[in-house]
């Protein structure tokens, strides 16, 4: 087990060491309340549906009367848009200069106030805000400067050779101070996303059991059958607008994970708040517990889920069929669900199932594909055609290798006018018994029959680069090192410039490396992958691997449908996902070779798509939060969460 001293860290940073939830209520009087807000005070009196049964007056709480925890209405005259829908503190609605309070059950102050991730500042709290709140004595006498913070920070993080240390390095500063970790990952994402996604996630996913400590996201196990709709209610944020939920059956290219599967939905949810700007309180991440087969976690006595086979059939789907109910049931239909890293198995039917029902996503299938079509788009102005000029062939026939191929064929269909029956004839597919042909289709998955064209048996990827001949190979197999030297030499024989997609997780998986690809192909191939890659110099020509990754996609898209207030995910929202994504990629980039922009000017870029994303929306029917702005991007913009540090009244 890794080990990290976490009392240095964090004290090093200038905040509290303790992870320790709020326990205790305020000392003294409660700070006055402005007459713009009214307080609503909920105590444990509900009634079955969970309705308000008690509102205290603002001098009831001055009074010490609010019991539990509090709701702020802001004054419907600000100015300025908040930071998405039910801002419950009222702190997104004022601006950087206005004061806020720190409305944490009762108002957070003392020794409590250090201790809730939401409002701690550490060092920077003023000394004024120190007097009123409290805190004098509990801080060495220094007042230090967020931006100083940062720099401290990132210099201990710098320290750490292991990956996974500045991994729980990360995590802890999010549990202790959540501004300044969401600063901090803004201001240094092409660093630190390696670190909070992949690929250190897949580490942290396979160890979680051992580095466990504060529990975060809500775990709903078959224990809870029967139940979930309390369990929701269990969660201390009550206006969500994602989730992200996965049974960790599939973890990025690591398998059966279980339990400890959680570290893709935090992870995802932290990228949705740094590089989409959604609130932190409207995230949830979930992971649905039924078991695992994988016999080391069942062996691991740090294993944290439940030690039995996983559940399949009727007792499976009638517990995600509870879970997805009592989601609507609990935040509305317009919530996002994003479905991650679920089996091919399960992936492909809960998308089906609850498409029509339901605000769902799955990255999986739909954000790879989007993500991967934009790299297409943008490399057509390197080797030149439309993409009813090139021929795909996939290496991997699951859910990103379909996704990706059925959003292709949806494009060039769009482009052409022609049938999608039509264009999916542009594209090939190898899984693991061979090219997929028309010969195979009674024996073929559901999602791969599409897909089985009329030609002859084919068994290897080599002889199916030979026979098919493609412009663009993409591996989405989930196995490292199958894109051999004899399979990219052969690419780079037929194409000046060969299109080489490696784009599965975490790095020991990809299909291949940026060297061997730049290498094997004489310099010529355009290159991208799943995983990050170093510069790769070639012939003295430096050459930059471009990532196609997610992150450039989800968030903006999730910012898009909550600002809308989208119902649905309609195919078409992705396309033009896609198409805002290519539009960033400049000539600059082109001439590094890159095929995505670079990830520095990511809240941007998100702001584009989402501001894409919502304008189809609207198009569509599907938008909710009417009349539309006039600018969605700049309204995108302002819907953005700030993680600047607030004055404290």
């Amino acid at each position: 087990m890794m080990s990290l001293n976490r009392s240095i860290f964090l004290s090093n940073a200038g905040i509290s060491s303790s992870s320790s939830p709020f326990t205790g209520g305020q000392r003294g009087s409660v700070p006055s309340v402005p007459s713009s807000l009214r307080v609503v005070a909920v105590n444990s009196n509900r009634d079955r549906n969970g309705s308000v049964l008690t509102e205290t007056t603002r001098k009831d709480v001055r009074d010490g009367a609010a019991s539990s925890s509090s709701v702020i209405d802001v004054d419907s005259k600000s100015t300025v848009a908040p930071g998405g829908p039910h801002d419950v503190y009222g702190e997104d609605a004022a601006t950087e200069e206005q004061v806020v309070t720190p409305w944490f059950v009762s108002v957070a102050s003392g020794y409590s106030l250090l201790r809730d991730p939401h409002h701690n500042k550490g060092l920077a709290f003023t000394d004024k805000e120190r007097a009123a709140h409290y805190l004098r004595g509990l801080l060495p006498p220094a007042v230090v400067s967020q931006e100083l913070q940062v720099k401290k920070l990132m210099h201990i993080i710098r320290q750490y050779q292991v990956p996974l240390q500045k991994y729980m390095a990360m995590m802890d500063l999010q549990e202790s101070n959540e501004k300044l970790f969401y600063k901090l990952l803004i201001d240094n994402v092409e660093e630190m996303l390696p670190i909070v996604y992949t690929p250190t996630v897949g580490e942290a996913c396979q160890k979680y059991g051992s580095i466990f400590g504060r529990p975060q996201g809500l775990y709903i196990s078959l224990k809870e059958k029967g139940c979930i709709h309390e369990v929701l209610r269990n969660w201390p944020e009550k206006n969500i607008e994602v989730i992200v939920v996965t049974d960790g059956e599939r973890i990025l290219g690591l398998g059966d994970l279980g339990c400890q599967g959680m570290g893709i939905p935090v992870g995802k949810l932290a990228l949705y708040t740094a590089l989409g700007g959604v609130r932190p309180s409207a995230c949830l991440p979930v992971t649905i517990d039924v078991g695992t087969n994988n016999e080391n976690l069942l062996n691991d006595e740090y294993y944290i889920g439940l030690r039995q086979r996983r559940a399949t059939g009727q007792e499976y789907a009638e517990l995600l069929h509870e879970f997805m109910s009592a989601v609507k049931q609990t935040y509305g239909e317009k919530v996002l669900i994003q479905f991650e890293d679920f089996a091919n198995h399960n992936a492909f039917d809960l998308l089906a199932k609850y498409s029509t029902t339901h605000l769902v996503f799955n990255d999986d299938i739909q954000g790879t594909a989007s993500v991967v079509l934009a790299g297409l788009v943008a490399a057509l102005k390197v080797v030149g055609g439309t993409l009813a000029d090139h021929t795909f062939l996939f290496l991997g026939a699951g859910e990103a290798g379909t996704g990706i191929a059925e959003l292709i064929a949806l494009e060039i269909s769009k482009q052409t006018n022609m049938p999608v029956e039509e264009t999916r004839k542009k594209v090939w597919l190898v899984d693991s018994k061979g090219l997929i042909v028309s010969s195979r289709r009674e024996s073929l998955q559901h999602f791969k029959k599409p897909w089985a064209h009329e030609h002859e048996p084919v068994k290897t990827l080599l002889d199916a680069v030979n026979d098919i001949k493609p412009t663009v190979l993409i591996g989405t197999s989930g196995v490292g090192k199958t894109f051999t030297k004899e399979v990219i030499e052969a690419m780079a024989s037929f194409n000046e410039k060969p299109i080489i997609l490696s784009l599965s997780n975490p790095t020991s998986q990809s299909e291949c490396t940026a060297e061997e690809a730049y290498t094997w192909s004489q310099g010529r191939a355009i290159f991208a992958s799943g995983s990050p890659f170093a510069p790769f110099e070639y012939e003295g020509k430096t050459f930059m691997p471009g990532q196609a990754n997610n992150a450039y996609i989800f968030p903006g898209l999730g910012l898009g449908l909550i600002m809308s207030g989208a119902i649905r995910v309609h195919d078409d929202m992705l396309l033009a996902a896609s198409e805002a994504l290519a539009a960033q990629v400049t000539q600059e980039n082109f001439d590094k070779g890159l095929i995505y922009p670079p990830f520095k000017n990511i809240r941007k870029i998100s702001a584009e798509i989402a501001a894409k994303v919502a304008a189809k929306a609207y198009e569509l029917g599907l938008a909710t939060r009417v009349p539309p702005p006039r600018d969605l991007v700049k309204h995108a913009e302002s819907c953005m969460y700030s993680p600047a540090y607030r004055s404290y009244r």
